[in-house]
């Protein structure tokens, strides 16, 4: 059995600042959610939690365990994920440097991974019996591999649409599929699981939604803590964080924050979002961020119509902004960074495209950039 973090004593908004003892808050704090303003938790480790420490031995998110909720974990070796070098593409758009984190090395293809280990640690912990998710991508195929690892029961809500290689991906590792009919009834499916049968969810199902389950994204500030590591990406002025709702970005500002409090690094880069079409976007420039922001685009693994205030925060916080990308500017950009030996997912070529319509703002001060590469483009269908 997974073995939890004896450090951990509880968990707090990140919004009201309320505390609360270990347990699980899938719909984040009870307190904000009574006030319609769904908000994230994350968790809270005692004052011995030993010092975040940088170097040593490259073995994975694994390194990092004394500071996760579960430092003993089903793994399949996530993390610690190649940072590369772009000289080319830095030429041509006057930057100094331009890296790419690549986090399609993950055992599964895709960040999703980080999340995924941690979530299933806690699911097969607590007893659940069974873990769900609403994805039609990513986050399904990633949570369905950690399932298997560790011998739980798995089901994903997707939509027709779901890409071949993705829903085989599925099949292959023993998950049930439900198909609904829209993204958002995959949300209903999802919160009458949880709600009535005990289900264990990885992702959102609220609507105004709140991040994915905070014992999860707790994984991802180590992705936080590799960046703030390496010399390359500490230098950087901007990271550049693909986006729907933002578990990723605030776990790049959650991890990152942790290595400033530990005097690892001086200073943040700002966080920039890039999305499909304005919603983040909308909200910077004054919308609400309860709104719907409906929008078309290729970019499933980014799309969605709606924000969340961790999403929000974790720009507001870094200083960063949100950049809406149209689809023919990304598969312009995907296949640039092909023929640089790149073949990424359409979704995750999004912050090249986004870097490129900062660069043409006027008065632009970036130098340094680090792309953040969410997932490869094997999985996507043929267009």
């Amino acid at each position: 059995m997974p073995i939890m973090n004896r450090h951990l004593v509880g968990f707090r908004c990140i919004r009201c600042d309320g505390r609360y003892p270990v347990a699980d808050y899938p719909e984040g704090c009870p307190r904000c959610l009574a006030e319609a303003f769904p908000a994230s938790v994350v968790p809270v480790y005692d004052e011995s939690l030993p010092p975040l420490r940088f170097g040593g031995p490259r073995n994975g998110m694994r390194r990092f365990a004394d500071r996760l909720p579960y430092g003993d974990y089903d793994s399949l070796g996530e993390g610690d994920t190649p940072l590369v070098a772009l000289p080319r593409l830095a030429g041509e758009l006057g930057l100094e440097s331009l890296h790419l984190k690549l986090e399609s090395a993950n055992p599964t293809g895709s960040h999703k991974d980080r999340m995924s280990a941690q979530f299933v640690a806690r699911a097969k912990d607590r007893g659940a019996p069974a873990v769900i998710a609403a994805s039609s991508g990513n986050a399904g195929t990633s949570l369905a591999a950690y399932a298997g690892l560790a011998g739980m029961p798995c089901t994903i809500v997707t939509t027709r649409a779901i890409s071949p290689p993705w829903r085989r991906a599925l099949i292959m590792s023993g998950a049930e599929i439900i198909y609904a009919e829209d993204s958002l009834e995959r949300w209903v499916i999802v919160r009458r699981k949880v709600r009535e049968e005990g289900y264990a969810s990885a992702t959102n199902y609220l609507d105004p939604p709140v991040g994915s389950d905070a014992w999860g994204v707790e994984g991802y500030k180590t992705l936080g803590y590799e960046l703030a590591e390496d010399g390359e990406a500490a230098a950087a002025d901007v990271v550049v964080v693909p986006t729907a709702r933002g578990d990723l970005l605030w776990g790049i500002y959650h991890g990152w924050s942790e290595a400033i409090a530990g005097q690892l690094v001086a200073t943040m880069p700002r966080l920039v979002a890039a999305e499909p079409f304005p919603r983040l976007q909308a909200v910077m420039q004054g919308a609400d961020l309860h709104g719907h922001f409906p929008g078309q685009s290729s970019l499933v693994s980014i799309a969605g119509p709606t924000v969340t205030y961790q999403a929000f925060e974790a720009v507001r916080r870094s200083g960063g902004t949100a950049v809406a990308v149209t689809q023919g500017a990304a598969e312009a950009d995907q296949l640039a960074l092909a023929r640089s030996g790149l073949y990424l997912e359409l979704s995750s070529v999004a912050p090249l495209t986004a870097l490129r319509r900062l660069m043409d703002q006027p008065g632009s001060t970036i130098r340094r950039a680090v792309l953040i590469a969410t997932s490869h483009g094997y999985k996507e269908p043929a267009s």
